[in-house]
């Protein structure tokens, strides 16, 4: 028994009951192979592979791929919206404070114990989205250093 072919993106977009454009593929795969990418990076991404696209259309189509579950979007307090293509796992975030680099990190090992709120308030939760602040290691070395030199 051989395993499936993987979904191209034309065919995950049609499965999503969503029209297959090349703006939109190109929009996929660019938030793919990104790293937490905001609008203006998307955008520059999606024009080097099909020309041009308004920032507009980068929004519409991010808002649509977003609805349905194929692209995760990102919202650090203070700090521009962030799309990534890593949808479905419930995983967590690393944002450094002084350069604003997102990691991704799981979330805690079990059976997803971020979900459980001490008091729910009767919500049915089904999604924890956590973000954690510090200092990435290359600002935190250069950190180090600037204080060094300053000696």
């Amino acid at each position: 028994m051989t395993a499936p072919e993987p979904q191209t993106v034309a065919e995950e977009l049609r499965g999503a009951g969503l029209r297959v454009t090349a703006a939109r593929v190109a929009l996929l795969e660019t938030v793919r192979t990104g790293d937490h990418l905001d609008v203006e990076a998307i955008a520059s991404g999606v024009r080097g592979r099909v020309g041009h696209i308004s920032v507009q259309a980068v929004y519409e189509a991010l808002h649509a791929l977003t609805a349905a579950g194929l692209v995760r979007r990102l919202e650090p307090p203070g700090s521009p919206a962030r799309f990534e293509g890593r949808v479905g796992d419930n995983h967590h975030h690393l944002v450094c404070r002084s350069c604003g680099v997102v990691a991704d990190v799981d979330c805690a090992v079990g059976h997803a114990p971020c979900l459980t709120a001490v008091d729910d308030h009767g919500f049915s939760i089904d999604e924890a989205e956590v973000i954690y602040w510090g200092l990435c290691p290359a600002c935190s070395t250069a950190g180090s250093t600037a204080g060094t030199a300053a000696l």
